[in-house]
């Protein structure tokens, strides 16, 4: 009754007249203007404030109903964040079990700014118990100093020993994981700016990494173990070491698998992220595809790592000549509802391979009728084929990989006056838009286009290709997600299946 006494005292003091949330009866109110923009956002019909302030009072984003409505729902949202359900099946214990603590902390941080002790020491103990199960070192740390202070105040002298030494036991705990993160994070910063060959950097990352196992030693952190495995994976993927990638994958899913009270399904999908992208290297389609089954029951349907596993093994079915299945990653990504709230050039991407696809359907369905079957009919060739291209220079990959595309389709149909063309535009691009350190695979692989244009297209007449050849193999396919490193079919492979189709 105490602590009732105390919450009743806050809280009629400070005449909460209403708590403004979004709860089924607020989405029941359609003629809301609160409810309208909500919607609007979820169906992703707005892009920016004028489309939102027209589409809700038709008048300009700087008019202040517009702007009084825009903080109202903003504040309402944020509200809406400490009643969100946790309790859903794919979330782990671990995830709730740290939800709630963080929410629990929250309520303990206000219970005290109004000098409510009693009800926030109870809590207090009540939440140490449960970040003491889960070694959450943060709110074990701040329940401590709250705790240890409170029993200072009452002189307590046994409880002020007990949150002590739970003090000296986890913040050199805390402190290893903040540095932990902070490797990872150097890593992070690094993976995709930096030009991976470079020395300096990979003494830096083994440095980092082999710190990190030091740290995982002293410290049976799951933080500390989680950002060590994804440091070592990432280091061996920049070495391409892709069979190292797969081991170090493997041994955090056993951690993961042994250690069920620290299990993530997010952070165990990372993993299974990275495993795939070395497969994808290596070419394994069949144990990618079982990894992927694995990852499958991990991710959330529709989220940005969901979209980006899509990618990695539409990529493998693509380098692997599964193309049923690549039709299948396809057909399911554009589908979901949430495809058309990404971001443009993720979408750009998915427009690509599918002409990529419809590409191969007309190449090799005479040989694989089963491709035919497969079809869409949404993908307009001729429509395609008449399409100018033109892209910002920032996505000068799209319009390399669409040209390449187009070339393709002439060459299929004979039609070698348009294909020249297409390696006359490829050859000018190459020459004016793409580095060549930076772009050195895309500019060898048209270098090849250009002498097969100088013979009319005849792979028997081709003459000075080995070179090209080589300097594509002195550097391999290698992809982080970067767009300039995207081959929806490596060059090698694409060079050698062109050769195989002229010479029909």
């Amino acid at each position: 009754m105490k602590n009732l006494l105390e919450l009743s005292r806050i809280i009629t003091k400070r005449k909460v007249r209403k708590i403004e949330i979004f709860d089924a009866a607020t989405l029941k109110q359609k003629s809301s203007k609160f409810n309208e923009f909500y919607e609007a956002l979820v169906e992703g019909k707005l892009k920016n404030d004028r489309d939102a302030a027209k589409l809700l009072y038709d008048c300009t984003p700087t008019e202040d109903k517009y702007r009084q409505l825009k903080s109202r729902f903003r504040k309402r949202l944020l509200n809406t964040l400490f009643f969100i359900d946790i309790n859903e099946p794919a979330a782990s214990n671990y995830d709730r079990a740290y939800f709630t603590a963080n929410k629990e902390w929250t309520q303990i941080r206000i219970l005290l700014q109004y000098n409510a002790k009693a009800t926030a020491a109870q809590m207090a103990r009540r939440l140490l118990t449960v970040a003491l199960k889960y070694e959450f070192a943060d709110i074990v740390v701040n329940c401590c100093r709250i705790l240890r202070q409170l029993a200072a105040e009452y002189g307590d002298e046994k409880e002020f020993e007990a949150y002590e030494d739970h003090l000296q036991y986890f913040l050199p705990v805390l402190h290893a994981e903040l540095e932990a993160e902070s490797k990872y994070q150097h890593i992070l910063l690094e993976y995709y700016r930096t030009d991976y060959t470079d020395e300096a950097f990979q003494k830096h990352m083994q440095q980092w990494c082999h710190e990190l196992v030091a740290l995982s030693e002293r410290h049976q952190s799951p933080l500390i173990f989680y950002h060590m495995f994804l440091a070592w994976a990432m280091r061996f993927e920049l070495a391409h070491d892709f069979r190292s990638v797969i081991e170090v994958c493997v041994q955090a899913e056993h951690y993961y698998r042994t250690h069920s009270k620290f299990y993530q399904a997010r952070r165990l999908s990372d993993f299974y992220f990275h495993q795939l992208v070395a497969l994808l290297h290596l070419r394994d389609f069949l144990r990618g595809k079982a990894v992927a089954e694995k990852a499958f029951k991990t991710l959330e349907l529709g989220s940005e790592q969901w979209f980006a596993f899509m990618e990695r093994y539409f990529l493998l079915a693509m380098h692997t000549e599964n193309y049923i299945q690549a039709m299948a990653v396809h057909g399911e990504v554009v589908g979901h509802n949430q495809f058309r709230k990404l971001p443009l050039e993720q979408r750009e991407r998915w427009h690509i391979f599918e002409a990529w696809l419809a590409y191969f359907v007309e190449a090799l369905s005479q040989v694989q009728p089963i491709l035919k079957a497969q079809q869409t009919k949404r993908f307009k060739v001729r429509q395609f084929l008449a399409d100018p291209i033109l892209y910002p220079r920032h996505q000068r990959m799209f319009t390399v990989q669409k040209v390449t595309v187009q070339m393709l389709f002439f060459l299929e149909r004979n039609q070698y006056n348009q294909a020249a063309d297409c390696v006359d535009r490829l050859r000018s691009y190459a020459r004016r838009q793409l580095k060549k350190d930076e772009y050195v695979r895309v500019v060898n692989f048209i270098r090849l286009l250009q002498q097969l244009a100088k013979v009319d297209f005849d792979p028997q007449r081709v003459q000075g290709a080995d070179k090209y050849l080589t300097r594509l193999e002195a550097h391999p396919f290698f992809y982080r997600g970067l767009l300039y490193e995207l081959e929806v079919v490596p060059y090698e492979q694409l060079w050698q299946f062109l050769l195989q189709r002229l010479a029909k």
